[in-house]
């Protein structure tokens, strides 16, 4: 007998009944991905006006398609807020009407915008600066991926302190899917920071960055076990990198102890799960890391093992 239409659907239906996994249809709805990642697309409209859009911006425009869009993204940012609000729920917020909560969390997020373009004009200047291949900074804002990852970042970590559920990853992830760079909202990432070639770095919840710092593609900032799982959540489990740190391609850093020395440089590959001291070169030597001292004016001295 020849399935039919109606089989496959009730089969479907059945799955979805015994399985889960489905959003809460006739409850509470969580956000809509797809709107967080139009919102995210038209935030970048906003923190690079003329570089996200399809038809130029004259100057004389700028201020009435400004206010048309910040109102169009407060409306629909504030409606997903809400709708994360009631999935869960921040302590801080139980006794707010979370509708109003969605509006003063949502205003106060645009509020910010301006600094986070702040911020990410020194990750412009570093790109431009540390990337010979770079032509302008016109250039680095309209085609390298880095832009987007850093921006979603940057903007999805502005909700993550307010303690936002869910739009904060699901912001990162759509960069993640775009990019191949996953920066979790969590991370806390200082100025003039810059990932050349982008491609499968990671960089976990809790990693704290300092300025200046710059890595290459495959670089892992991550926990040394989730052996734990929940038990682990709030508790510091991904790296330090203080200031004007290189790391190069394919190194992983692990551990919420472990602690980059400033002015230090990571190479290619190497796998390091403990704190190195400012200045050190970490490279692989005879199947093993080696730590050398480097002296503020750039030269080395052999200094220990890890």
């Amino acid at each position: 007998m020849e399935t039919t239409l109606e089989d496959l659907t009730e089969r479907l239906i059945g799955s979805y009944n015994c399985c889960g996994g489905i959003n809460h249809i006739d409850g509470k709805n969580l956000p809509s991905k797809n709107a967080i990642a139009e919102i995210t697309v038209d935030l970048l409209r906003l923190l690079f006006p003329g570089f996200f859009d399809e038809f130029l911006i004259h100057s004389s425009e700028i201020h009435s398609e400004t206010l048309e869009l910040v109102g169009s993204v407060l409306r629909r940012l504030e409606n997903e807020v809400y709708k994360s609000l009631e999935y869960s729920t921040p302590k801080e917020l139980e006794n707010e009407n979370l509708k109003d909560a969605a509006h003063r969390l949502t205003l106060k997020f645009l509020g910010n915008l301006p600094q986070v373009r702040a911020m990410l004009q020194t990750d412009i200047e570093a790109a431009y600066e540390g990337d010979p291949a770079a032509l302008s900074k016109e250039e680095v804002i309209v085609a390298y991926p880095f832009v987007e990852a850093i921006a979603a970042q940057r903007l999805a970590h502005e909700l993550y302190l307010d303690s936002v559920p869910l739009i904060p990853r699901i912001m990162t992830e759509w960069a993640h899917s775009r990019t191949g760079m996953d920066l979790h909202p969590g991370a806390r990432i200082g100025t003039h920071f810059f990932v050349d070639h982008c491609t499968g770095t990671v960089i976990g919840e809790t990693s704290v960055i300092g300025n200046h710092v710059k890595m290459y593609q495959g670089v892992g900032l991550v926990a040394k076990s989730l052996a734990a799982g929940q038990a682990l959540r709030g508790h510091k489990r991904h790296p330090t990198i203080q200031d004007k740190v290189t790391i190069y391609a394919g190194a992983t850093i692990m551990g919420g102890d472990t602690v980059i020395g400033a002015g230090s440089t990571i190479g290619a590959s190497v796998f390091v799960t403990s704190s190195v001291p400012p200045y050190s070169l970490v490279i692989h030597e005879a199947a093993e890391a080696k730590v050398i001292q480097k002296r503020p004016s750039g030269a080395f001295e052999l200094d220990f093992q890890i």
